[in-house]
Formats: C-alpha cells, sequence, structure tokens
C-alpha cells in the first residue's frame, strides 16, 4: 500500500480551494477535517468582541474553528497545510497563532524527517540490533527503516511514543534527546510490538530527527482527538 503513488485532485469548499488526496484511506496522519461552520442564526454578534452584525459589520467564519466573527477579530489569511488548502485562509487571533506555530513543523521539521537519521533499532524483546537508516515517508504516512533487512511503521498504528535523553555534557546541564521508544500494531496484526531506537554514529543529526519526531507526535495526537 505504501508504493502505490498518492493522487491527489483539487475540490472546493466553502473555505477555499484544497488539494487533497483522491482517496481519503491516503490523507497525512497530521491532517485536520475542515470544522462544520457555525450557523449565521446562531451568531447574532461576533463570538470574539461580541460586536453586533449589521449591514456595515459582516460576519465571517474561521476556517479552522468555524465560529463567526467581525472582520476585525477574524481578518489574518494564514496557512494552513493541515487541511490542505492552496492558499492562506481567513483565521481568527487565536487560531491564526496556532496555525503559524504548526508552519515551522511544515517548513523545517517535516524535511528534517523525510531526511532521515541513522538508528540502532531493537525489536521487540530481541537482543540483536541492526544499524538503520529512518524516515518519513513522502506522504508522511509511514516510517521507513532501511538497513540489510527492510520494513516499515504506519503512524496511524503506532500508539506510543517516548523520547530517550542523555546529558548533553560531562558536567552535567541541558539533556537531548538519544533515542525513541515505540509502541504500534504492524500492519495486519493487533497484536501490539516494541521498537526501541538509539542514536548511531551521527547522534546530532539523530537528535534533531528526535526532537522533530516529538513535534509530530504531538500534531498526530492532536488529529487523533479531533
Amino acid at each position: 500500500m505504501s508504493t502505490v503513488p498518492d493522487g491527489k485532485k483539487l475540490v472546493r469548499s466553502p473555505s477555499g480551494l484544497r488539494m487533497v488526496p483522491e482517496n481519503g484511506a491516503f490523507n497525512s496522519p497530521f491532517s485536520l477535517n475542515e470544522p462544520q461552520w457555525v450557523p449565521d442564526k446562531e451568531c447574532p454578534s461576533c463570538m470574539q468582541c461580541d460586536k453586533k452584525y449589521d449591514f456595515l459589520t459582516r460576519k465571517h467564519h474561521c476556517r479552522r474553528c468555524g465560529r463567526c466573527f467581525c472582520d476585525k477579530c477574524c481578518s489574518k489569511k494564514v496557512a494552513l497545510p493541515r487541511m490542505c488548502f492552496v492558499d492562506p485562509v481567513r483565521q481568527c487571533g487565536e487560531c491564526s497563532l496556532v496555525s503559524q506555530k504548526e508552519m515551522d513543523f511544515y517548513d523545517k521539521q517535516l524535511k528534517v524527517l523525510m531526511g532521515g537519521g541513522s538508528f540502532i533499532v531493537t525489536l521487540g524483546t530481541s537482543k540483536t540490533s541492526e544499524t538503520m537508516m529512518c524516515r518519513l515517508s513522502n506522504n508522511h504516512r509511514y516510517l521507513f527503516f532501511d538497513g540489510e533487512s527492510h520494513f516499515e511503521v504506519e503512524l496511524s498504528r503506532i500508539s506510543s511514543m517516548q523520547v530517550l535523553t542523555e546529558e548533553s555534557t560531562p558536567e552535567g546541564g541541558n539533556s537531548r534527546a538519544s533515542g525513541m521508544l515505540l509502541h504500534y500494531k504492524p500492519t495486519g496484526s493487533q497484536d501490539p510490538q516494541q521498537l526501541r531506537m538509539e542514536a548511531a554514529d551521527d547522534k546530532k543529526t539523530a537528535s534533531s530527527w528526535l526532537a522533530a519526531m516529538h513535534k509530530a507526535a504531538k500534531l498526530l495526537y492532536e488529529a487523533r482527538d479531533r
């Protein structure tokens, strides 16, 4: 399934143009569904400043939360890649701040994850380990592990991620990410599996990859809970 090209299609919604997978099963695990808009009849005034709507004061719906606001409280147009919008879309002040912070993940951390890092990988309770390159797939749906052997982990089947840390200097001080413990269900199985990753030779690159994966986990869990 992971090797099938993910076709895209352009769709128009009340919120704007979106570029989405032709098959919903291929959605990015970080993506969010568009919210239901609060019906106009249920919001006679701005849900932020309480200003009444009239001929001069128009109402606008935030594309991220679906609530309605006056132009002053919903004036910013910010990129929203988690909903696959082609262009920046109108968002309220609170949502625009969240979306702007997420852009750091899409602009930087995703590139780090897809670039990969080298890790010593141990499956389950095995006493043998293998040095493997781990990277995020281009569609964001899989972690690929490549070494003498090859396997993949679907992000949607990961139940927990725990970042392992170590002191960055012999004298103590700030700690840095040195590994990760994953619990997931292999494709086609309901039996949970444990996977342990520890930074190999290039610890700096591995630490950056782990930090990016930690941020990815937050978005992943948020998308599941929404």
